[in-house]
């Protein structure tokens, strides 16, 4: 691998995507991806006595649900990278003592499932691991009386406020022979211009998304046209806007290629006020959307970035603003199937004449 610029590494054998995976809440499910996850829990207590305990199991369960599509046994994995939400990452740190694998946990508020692919990669392409699982996970009910206000409160929904994304998802990166590959990793800095409303995360996120943006374009040395699509993880509608806004000023146009995670997830008829935001926004779109549309060559290059608001409760009653992180990693299409990435109900639409790979004939 090697620096480009200030904030990008090129990876000189890039990572492959083996597997992916995703578990989602009803809400989800219901929206215009519903047909891509994998899995669809039944209430928010997801069988188990808490919403916090209904997240750890989600998330041990959408790690174990990417290891069974390529039949891959815990011990086969290098390191676990994961983060989430709540204090002290507790959904990440509980579902990792499940598996007997070096864990780090990460923290990137909702830009930590980027984080970890692109922390991920250079462990991979730096030769200290063969196979490592990228993972996080949010919760509505959980991250809301953690953040916010009670669940029973029945606070005001502003339309530039976002809803939390119940959902977890993983991918399982390695040096084998994958669907997508993930050539570039761009490590975003601390950007903060001032915002205090902890309820409009689009604002105080969007200038950490536009410098990442720029930040790359100029290590690379690309432009926005040499990507078939730019996404953000969970600007939501407000947020997409400004960043838009905020790139055309310095005279970089993503108008015509640049989309949001937080806005594909749900529909208007759904409540949600700017779109999706939390963890596992960004990590199931990827998991279960973005990927497969990759491999089979829908996109062939693909920009994905995880916003992050690197704030708590108690900053926010002393009155400080928000700052704010965004890491970008670059997804390109290898030109070969695997069968970890998609669900088989979805593949039949997607595919193309490209041979299918199996795990089994992986080097």
């Amino acid at each position: 691998m090697k620096k480009l610029g200030k904030q990008t590494v090129k990876f000189d054998n890039p990572p492959q995507i083996i597997s992916s995976a995703s578990v989602v809440g009803n809400k989800e499910s219901q929206g215009p991806l519903g047909k891509y996850f994998d899995q669809v829990i039944g209430d928010a207590y997801n069988k188990q006595q808490t919403w916090e305990k209904a997240q750890m199991k989600m998330t041990e369960d959408v790690v174990n649900n990417a290891l069974d599509k390529v039949n891959l046994a815990k011990e086969d994995i290098d390191f676990l990278l994961a983060g989430d939400l709540l204090n002290q990452i507790v959904a990440s740190n509980f579902a990792a003592r499940k598996f007997p694998v070096p864990f780090l946990g990460l923290f990137g508020a909702c830009s930590t499932m980027i984080e970890a692919m692109a922390v991920g990669s250079i462990l991979i392409d730096g030769g200290v691991a063969k196979r490592v699982v990228s993972f996080t996970s949010s919760h509505y009910q959980a991250t809301e009386r953690q953040y916010r206000t009670p669940n029973e409160y029945g606070d005001k929904y502003p339309p530039y406020k976002q809803w939390t994304v119940t959902g977890a998802g993983a991918t399982i990166l390695s040096n084998e022979t994958g669907g997508v590959a993930i050539t570039m990793a761009t490590l975003g800095k601390v950007v903060d211009l001032g915002v205090k409303d902890p309820k409009d995360m689009g604002s105080a996120m969007a200038p950490a998304a536009a410098d990442t943006i720029l930040n790359h374009l100029e290590d690379s040395d690309h432009s926005p046209s040499d990507y078939d699509l730019i996404i953000t993880g969970d600007l939501g509608q407000v947020g997409k806007n400004l960043t838009i806004e905020l790139l055309a000023e310095q005279g970089c146009d993503v108008s015509k290629n640049f989309d949001d995670c937080g806005v594909m997830i749900y529909n208007s008829k759904q409540k949600s006020g700017a779109g999706g935001s939390g963890c596992g926004c960004s990590a199931v779109v990827a998991a279960s959307y973005l990927l497969p549309q990759i491999m089979y060559g829908n996109f062939n290059r693909v920009l994905l970035l995880g916003t992050g608001a690197l704030l708590n409760p108690m900053t926010f009653l002393q009155g400080e603003t928000i700052p704010c992180i965004a890491h970008a990693v670059v997804l390109e299409r290898t030109g070969h199937l695997t069968e970890g990435i998609g669900r088989p109900a979805i593949q039949d639409s997607l595919a193309t004449k490209i041979e299918t790979t199996k795990i089994e004939d992986l080097s």
